[in-house]
């Protein structure tokens, strides 16, 4: 597959994490997790009783219209675990799946412009990268969470 994982920006979470900023300079909120939260940094569910860091990101690179800053949740202590690859996080299923059973799929050209975007269930995302795959024009694809709307992952077009 063309496509390459991108969670947060590393510059992001180590001010998150070492100096309690956020992307719009808020201070973050540290909490224990309910469970179940998505670690937008581990690309995994919370455990109960894990500490997390609740703060305002962007997974845009640049200022334009489609440009937003949102809530999400990260691990307050670096991670050991690797990333799981995009294939194993669009078939794992069940109740603590990082994705869940559906995403909004969404994709954008070199100038983040929305070029196109889909409800899917989360087992269908690959045939739609596949799709994208030929079209030039996009340069990298966003999934979100359907229900709160937010991001939860980019994926850059690998050439």
């Amino acid at each position: 597959m063309a496509w390459q994982l991108e969670t947060l920006d590393p510059v992001f979470v180590e001010r998150a994490r070492h100096k309690g900023i956020d992307a719009l300079g808020q201070p973050v909120r540290r909490m224990a997790a309910a469970g179940g939260e998505p670690f937008r940094d581990a690309l995994r569910r919370a455990i109960p009783g894990e500490e997390l860091i609740l703060a305002s990101y962007s997974p845009f690179h640049q200022v334009g219209p489609y440009r937003e800053y949102g809530p999400v949740f990260l691990a307050a202590e670096s991670q050991p675990e690797p990333l799981p690859e995009l294939s194993a996080l669009l078939h794992r299923v069940g109740e603590n799946a990082y994705l869940g059973d559906s995403v909004a799929l969404r994709a954008y050209d070199k100038e983040q412009t929305m070029q196109e975007a889909a409800l899917l269930p989360t087992h269908e995302v690959e045939a739609t990268l596949t799709r994208w795959e030929a079209r030039p024009e996009i340069a990298f694809a966003m999934l979100r969470f359907p229900a709160h709307g937010c991001y939860a992952l980019r994926l850059n077009r690998h050439e």
